[in-house]
């Protein structure tokens, strides 16, 4: 069996059903060491799932023909970073390690939404900082294994982040030479000379598995599977090809896109389907409906998506040649549809306050200093801030899952009237830059549409886009 050759950080649903089957069909096309092992950062439940069953898991697709169960045995072993960091070290400093892979969602770089720096106040990057041979943070992870390597003579590998970040490789180069310079410039400068950050532009959608996922597949295939994944037929994934010492699977065997330039790809999908996506979860938790299928069934919220894409989200959009955006998002439409898929709005909605400043807040500062409409956005924004009060528009409890919840509330809920709590929330400065946060027309439109949200829901505010 081919020996193991990359390390990926925060195995969850999105690696294992988008990244390793890629990896997979470049092993089978060209050959290679390439097997995964994979760290879970946080909790050992998917190394618990999946070790009695040899670390071998499906990915099932969804579409309009059925369920359709692959097999895949990329996976050697898992390691749970708080059981013994040591261990993830010792692993990412294997001398037949070249690849280390990141899905680690958009808090778990430890930036300041705002800035994109290093945020130094993190407890677990001031943990690192004082304990860097003990990291618990992903950049933490990072930077020992690289003065491990460095100590052992061994070039590093190349870092591929693959997660929902504007440049994301600039963005994890960044914050691994800033974590490194906190205590060893030596270090940090071999970094910055020898080690490569390509950036990618991921493209999946992969809902949460539920116990009723794994029942019909036991029941549908015979297959017995603790930790299946399952997702929409639709892929893509585009990649910097820029590795140290061009060490790398044969991705474009898979069908993946090796290009010299992501951004165009990664600007696209992150305004039209991520930014679209996060719109219509807040909207659409609001509304009562559970899932994106469920969201844009309901044609208020279709003709709500249309506009916001073809008046707000386009215009600020330069599309990768040969890609027409009205065709793409006629395609993104059709995606969100998909009724086999059930994505879940509050799955979506989760770290809101990490993902609303690349996802809709930089379309929206375009669009201010152009003069472009700003409507659409400004109601995804509200109805975000709606949702931190608690409740949906049919009165029932929501909780968001967030890690700046409780300043958002104390914000929020101390503040009288639409146009204070508004104002309150803008002033959170890791969220929203000071330019749209002093911008009065825009505080004005936010504060209106809150209160319209509040005395007559979403689906009322985003019908008015059927005109």
């Amino acid at each position: 069996m081919p020996g193991v050759g990359i390390v990926h950080l925060g195995l969850g649903a999105f690696f294992r059903a988008h990244c390793a089957p890629y990896i997979a069909e470049a092993m089978a096309a060209r050959g290679g060491d390439w097997r995964v092992a994979g760290v879970s950062l946080r909790r050992p439940d998917t190394r618990d799932a999946l070790a009695p069953q040899g670390f071998r898991y499906h990915a099932v697709e969804r579409g309009a023909d059925g369920d359709m169960p692959f097999e895949i045995n990329v996976l050697s072993d898992v390691l749970v970073a708080p059981e013994d960091s040591g261990a993830v070290i010792r692993a990412m400093a294997e001398p037949a390690i070249r690849l280390v892979t990141m899905t680690i969602t958009e808090k778990g770089y430890c930036r300041d939404p705002a800035t994109g720096a290093l945020d130094r106040a993190n407890p677990d990057i001031a943990h690192d900082i004082e304990n860097p041979s003990r990291p618990r943070s992903a950049p933490g992870c990072l930077v020992a294994a690289f003065a491990r390597r460095r100590a052992l003579g061994l070039r590093p590998f190349t870092t591929l982040s693959c997660d929902n970040l504007p440049d994301n490789g600039a963005q994890t180069r960044a914050v691994t030479l800033a974590l490194a310079r906190e205590t060893d410039p030596g270090l940090a400068g071999w970094i910055e000379a020898e080690a490569r950050f390509p950036s990618t532009m991921v493209d999946r959608i992969v809902p949460a598995t539920t116990p009723d996922d794994i029942a019909s597949l036991e029941r549908d295939h015979g297959i017995a599977d603790a930790a299946p994944v399952f997702h929409e037929p639709f892929r893509q994934w585009v990649i910097e090809d820029d590795f140290v010492d061009g060490a790398r699977p044969a991705f474009e065997a898979a069908g993946a896109m090796m290009v010299a330039d992501v951004a165009p790809f990664e600007a696209m999908k992150l305004r039209c389907l991520n930014g679209a996506h996060t719109a219509l979860a807040c909207l659409g938790l609001l509304a009562g409906h559970e899932t994106i299928a469920d969201t844009v069934a309901d044609p208020p919220f279709t003709a709500y998506v249309r506009a916001l894409w073809r008046s707000e989200i386009i215009p600020a959009v330069t599309p990768p040649p040969s890609v027409n955006l009205d065709a793409y998002t006629d395609a993104l439409l059709a995606r969100f549809a998909n009724p086999a898929i059930r994505h879940r709005t509050a799955q979506i909605a989760t770290d809101t306050s990490q993902k609303l400043p690349q996802r809709l807040l930089a379309t929206l500062a375009e669009n201010r200093a152009a003069g472009r409409p700003c409507e659409a956005l400004a109601l995804a924004v509200a109805a975000w801030f709606r949702l931190i009060d608690g409740t949906d528009d049919l009165g029932r409890p929501v909780t968001l899952d967030d890690p700046l919840l409780d300043r958002l509330k104390a914000l929020s809920d101390g503040a009288p009237d639409p146009t204070g709590k508004v104002a309150a929330l803008l002033s959170l400065t890791e969220v929203f830059p000071p330019p749209l946060a002093r911008d009065a027309a825009l505080r004005e439109c936010l504060a209106r549409e809150y209160e319209a949200l509040r005395d007559h829901g979403a689906r009322a505010r985003a019908g008015r886009f059927s005109t």
